[in-house]
C-alpha cells in the first residue's frame, strides 16, 4: 500500500514563504517543496490574495516586473501545473483553479496564517468594544505570535510581491499599537515600556506609536526618557517636514512635563492600579489621498460642497449612489478633502464592507468609529432600556451631534447601515456611497454618479498618459474609452497599464478592448482590476435578478423594449417591468432616452455589465458531452 495522504494543510507568508501538510496517520508536519524562486512568488502572490482570482497581467509583474518574455504566459502555466501536482500530492490537487481572467487558490482561515491573523484582529476588536479588555489583549499578542519576521523577507526583490508585503507590515504594526493599547489601559506598562523601543526606531514618524511609548515610560517612572522620547519626534518632524507633533500628542507632553497632574498623571488610583495617561483623543483627517488627476464631475461636486458645508441648522445627509466602477467614492473623497474649514472637528471615511463584499455589523464600526475618533466606547454609552449596541450608536449620534465632523460612509448597502449614524440634530455631516438609491433613508439629498460621457472619459485618459499621446492617437483613444462603456473605472485602468506600457500603441490597446472575449482581461493594471468590482455588483443582486440579467445579455447590443424584454424572459410586462425597475435600482440597467411611461421607454446594458453578465452565463451552463458517433460497419462486397 501506499504513503497515506497528507491533509491539514498550513501556508505562511508572516515571514519567510513555507507550506507544510500534516500526515494523516502519524500527525507529522511535513515540509512542502515549493520549487524556483519564480514558481514561488507566483504562489506568494496567490496567498497575497487568498481565495481571489488573481488576474494574469499581476502575476506577470510578480514574475518579471513590467519586463515578461514572450512565453510568460506558457510559463506561468507550467508553474501553476507544478503547484497543482505539489497539491495534489497531499489531496488538495482541487484548490488551485483557472477562472476567467486569472488564478484562485482556495485555502481555509486555518490553513493561511495571514487569514488567522486578521480573524484574530478582528475578534479583538470586538472584545474591545465589549470592554473585554483582557481578552482583546490575548488575541492581539496571538496574533502577533504568527509572525516569525517581516513578511516574505525572502521574495521581496519582486516589486510587486514587496508592496503586498509591506500591507501585510503594516497590519502588524497596527495590531501591535492595538495590543500596546489595550495593556495600557489594563495598567502593563513594563512589557510594553521593555519591546516597543526598537518599533520606534523603525518607524520613528509614527505618533500613535510614539504616544504608547512615552505613557508606558511614563507609567514606569521613566521621566526624562519620555520626554526624550517626544523631543526626539518634534526634531525629526521640523527638520523632515517642517511641522510639530500632533496637537493630542502635544497635550500628553504638556501634561507629563507639568507632572501629570490630577489622577491621570501618573499617582495610584483607589483599587491600587496606576492610572495611564492617555492623550486627548480629537478627531483628525482619516481620508484616503484625493486623486491628482480627479477629473468631472463638476455639477455634483459644487452640490456637495454646497450642501455639507452650509451653515443653518439642521441634519446633513447626502448620499451618492452609482453601479461599481462609477467613482463614488473618488467624488466623496474629492469633496471631503475640500471642506477641511467647514469640519474643524474631524473628517474620516469608513468601509461599510468587509473584504469579502458583505455589510459589516454596526457594532464592528461604531468600534473603528471609537478607535479613530475617540468617540464614546460601550463603557461610556449608557443609553437606559435600550441594548447595548442601541445605547453605544445613541452615544455615537449624541457625541457627533455637539461637534462639527464629517462622517464618510463608504459602499453602504442597505438603509440599515446607515440609520444608526446619523444625528439627528447639530452641525456634523454624514456622506453615503451606496450602489442603490437607499430609497428608505429620509431627509437625504442624493446625487448619481453615472458614466462619463466621451469629453471625460478623454481628459482622464490625458491626464494619465500624457496630452502628447492622446493627441498623436485621439481616434483610437476615442475607440478604448468607448470599449470601456465610458466607465470612469476602466478609462483609469486603462490609462495607468498604457502609461507603463509606453511600447503599447493605442490603437493596438483598442483592437484588444474592442473583443467581448478578452476585454475584462484587459482591462486590469497592477493591483487595479475591473472583474471585482462588476464581480461585487453582482453578488448585490437578487438571485432572480442575476438570472434576468442572464438572460438579458443574450439580446443583441443596443437599447431594447419592454416588449423586447418579456420575450426574452418569457413572461408578462407587468411582471418584468417590475424585475426591469429592480435591475435599475441596483445599478446594472440604463434608460438612455427620456419617454415618459415604462412601456415606451427603451433599456440598455452597459457594455462590461453585459460581457460579465454573459461570462456568468457560461459558468452555469454544463459543459456540451459530446456522444462519440457510432463506427461505420462497412459490407464486404
Amino acid at each position: 500500500m501506499g504513503e497515506p495522504p497528507c491533509t491539514g494543510l498550513r501556508f505562511s507568508v508572516l515571514g519567510p514563504l513555507s507550506a507544510h501538510a500534516a500526515d494523516a496517520a502519524g500527525g507529522h508536519v511535513l515540509p512542502l517543496a515549493i520549487g524556483p524562486l519564480k514558481q514561488r512568488l507566483l504562489l506568494a502572490m496567490l496567498l497575497c490574495r487568498p481565495r481571489t482570482p488573481v488576474p494574469l497581467d499581476l502575476l506577470t509583474d510578480t514574475l518579471w516586473d513590467g519586463e515578461p518574455p514572450r512565453t510568460a504566459r506558457k510559463n506561468i502555466q507550467v508553474y501553476v501545473s507544478a503547484l497543482r501536482r505539489l497539491l495534489d500530492s497531499v489531496g488538495a490537487g482541487d484548490r488551485l483553479v483557472h477562472q476567467t481572467g486569472g488564478y484562485l487558490l482556495r485555502v481555509d482561515d486555518d490553513e493561511l496564517d495571514a487569514l488567522r491573523f486578521q480573524r484574530l484582529v478582528r475578534a479583538a476588536r470586538e472584545a474591545t468594544y465589549q470592554n473585554d479588555l483582557a481578552q482583546a489583549s490575548g488575541m492581539l499578542r496571538e496574533a502577533l505570535g504568527l509572525w516569525r519576521g517581516p513578511a516574505l523577507h525572502d521574495l521581496r526583490s519582486s516589486p510587486a510581491l514587496r508592496c503586498e508585503a509591506d500591507r501585510l507590515d503594516g497590519r502588524r504594526l497596527q495590531a501591535y499599537e492595538s495590543w500596546a493599547e489595550t495593556e495600557l489601559r489594563l495598567g502593563n506598562s513594563y512589557e510594553v515600556a521593555e519591546t516597543i523601543g526598537e518599533l520606534v526606531e523603525e518607524h520613528p514618524e509614527r505618533e500613535r506609536l510614539r504616544a504608547a511609548q512615552m505613557n508606558a515610560l511614563f507609567d514606569q517612572g521613566r521621566q526624562t526618557e519620555t520626554l526624550a522620547a517626544y523631543e526626539g519626534l518634534r526634531q525629526l518632524l521640523a527638520a523632515e517636514y517642517g511641522l510639530q507633533p500632533s496637537p493630542a500628542l502635544q497635550t500628553l507632553y504638556r501634561s507629563m512635563l507639568s507632572g501629570g497632574g490630577g489622577a491621570t498623571g501618573g499617582v495610584f488610583g483607589q483599587a491600587g492600579t496606576r492610572h495611564v495617561h492617555r492623550p486627548d483623543r480629537r478627531p483628525a483627517t482619516l481620508l484616503p489621498p484625493d486623486l491628482p488627476d480627479f477629473t468631472g464631475r463638476r455639477e455634483q461636486l459644487r452640490t456637495l460642497l454646497a450642501l455639507l458645508a452650509r451653515d443653518d441648522a439642521g441634519p446633513r445627509l447626502a448620499v451618492v449612489t452609482g453601479p461599481a466602477g462609477t467613482g463614488k467614492t473618488a467624488l466623496a473623497v474629492h469633496a471631503a478633502h475640500r471642506l477641511a474649514d467647514a469640519f474643524p472637528d474631524g473628517r474620516v471615511l469608513i468601509r461599510m464592507r468587509d473584504t469579502a463584499g458583505r455589510a459589516r455589523p454596526t457594532v464592528s464600526v461604531l468600534a473603528e468609529l471609537a478607535e479613530l475618533m475617540g468617540s464614546p466606547t460601550p463603557s461610556t454609552a449608557r443609553t437606559a432600556g435600550a441594548p447595548e449596541p442601541d445605547r453605544t450608536a445613541a452615544a455615537w449620534r449624541g457625541w457627533l451631534a455637539g461637534r462639527k465632523v464629517l462622517v464618510v460612509l463608504d459602499g453602504c448597502v442597505d438603509e440599515s447601515c446607515v440609520r444608526p449614524l446619523v444625528p439627528d440634530t447639530g452641525a456634523s455631516a454624514v456622506l453615503v456611497t451606496a450602489r442603490t438609491p437607499l430609497a428608505g433613508l429620509t431627509p437625504a439629498h442624493r446625487l448619481e454618479a453615472t458614466a462619463f460621457d466621451t469629453a471625460e472619459c478623454l481628459e482622464l485618459l490625458g491626464r494619465i498618459v500624457g496630452p502628447a499621446r492622446l493627441g498623436a492617437g485621439r481616434e483610437a483613444a476615442a475607440h478604448i474609452v468607448t470599449a470601456t462603456g465610458m466607465l470612469p473605472l476602466a478609462v483609469r485602468v486603462c490609462g495607468l497599464k498604457l502609461a507603463v506600457r509606453r511600447h503599447l500603441p493605442l490603437d493596438e490597446y483598442a483592437r484588444r478592448l474592442a473583443d467581448s472575449r478578452t476585454v475584462l482581461d484587459e482591462l486590469v493594471a497592477g493591483d487595479m482590476d475591473v472583474r471585482p468590482r462588476l464581480a461585487s455588483g453582482w453578488q448585490d443582486l437578487s438571485p432572480a435578478d442575476r438570472s434576468a440579467l442572464c438572460e438579458l445579455s443574450g439580446l443583441p447590443e443596443g437599447p431594447f423594449t419592454l416588449a423586447q424584454a418579456a420575450a426574452r424572459l418569457g413572461s408578462g410586462q407587468h411582471e418584468v417591468l417590475r424585475r426591469l425597475e429592480s435591475l435599475m435600482d441596483s445599478g446594472v440597467l440604463l434608460t438612455p432616452d427620456s419617454e415618459i411611461t415604462a412601456h415606451a421607454a427603451r433599456y440598455e446594458l452597459p457594455r462590461l455589465i453585459r460581457v460579465f453578465a454573459r461570462e456568468q452565463t457560461a459558468l452555469r451552463q454544463p459543459p456540451v458531452t459530446r456522444i462519440p458517433e457510432p463506427p461505420v460497419t462497412r459490407i464486404p462486397a
